[in-house]
């Protein structure tokens, strides 16, 4: 199996799951062209690259299609009461384990244990580079993947998702909910005002990147720059834009 081109390649008895790019619908097509040839550096703000024995992960990055309101992808938000990111929206995904036969089977596997996803709905199309991100020391292998069945989704674990989210990538590609944030760290990067919450950080700047490189970006203001507390103030003030599914 090619991870770089998303070549399909058989199934094997260890569970691996081919790559299928064939079977994305027209309107996700211009995101896998675009993610064809990409490299880490385009995608991560880091310069660092991957270590050997560095803690692996794999996020999913699962695009739907509704009815009303055309494509969207899935995200969840962290619950309040965890030690480590509370209350960060990310992709579903985590830690692998022993168990997993390839990052696919990572973030499927962690997907339908946070949001209760059917897998078997699923198609994964593409998996992008490994990117590493220093302050976890976790090396993310990000699938890109599409939702041909979609189910039901919820929180399964309050204690450790508060909200599952699809939100339209119209929304997302909005203009008026585009800025860069600000973190106390020093950090600067894109970020999103969608559903009452900041999404920044690691799924951030992906979403932003897959948006450029996917043709989906509308011109936006990178000038313009919150803090986060700020942005997360604002948000809240606005109330939630997208309903929990």
């Amino acid at each position: 199996m090619n991870r770089r081109t998303g070549s399909p390649g058989p199934h094997s008895g260890g569970g691996v799951m081919r790559l299928q790019p064939d079977a994305a619908p027209g309107w996700l097509r211009s995101v896998l062209d675009g993610i064809r040839d990409v490299d880490a550096a385009t995608l991560s703000r880091h310069d660092i690259p991957p270590p050997a024995d560095g803690r692996r992960s794999a996020v999913l990055i699962l695009f739907g299609h509704d009815r009303d309101h055309g494509p969207d992808v899935l995200l969840t938000e962290r619950a309040s009461t965890l030690r480590a990111h509370a209350g960060q929206v990310s992709f579903p995904g985590g830690r692998t384990d022993p168990c997993d036969a390839d990052a696919v089977a990572t973030a499927l596997r962690e997907a339908e244990e946070e949001t209760g996803l059917v897998p078997e709905g699923v198609i994964p199309l593409a998996v992008l580079p490994d990117l590493f991100i220093p302050p976890t020391g976790y090396v993310v292998a990000p699938v890109v993947a599409y939702w041909s069945d979609p189910t039901a989704v919820h929180a399964v674990d309050p204690s450790e998702t508060a909200t599952v989210l699809r939100v339209p990538v119209a929304v997302l590609a909005d203009p008026r909910n585009r800025f860069q944030v600000r973190h106390p760290s020093g950090y600067v990067g894109p970020a999103f005002a969608v559903a009452g919450l900041v999404v920044w950080g690691f799924t951030g700047g992906l979403l932003s990147a897959l948006l450029h490189l996917g043709g989906w970006e509308r011109p936006w203001d990178a000038t313009r720059v919150r803090d986060l507390d700020e942005a997360w103030a604002a948000v809240r003030a606005d109330g939630r834009e997208v309903a929990e599914t």
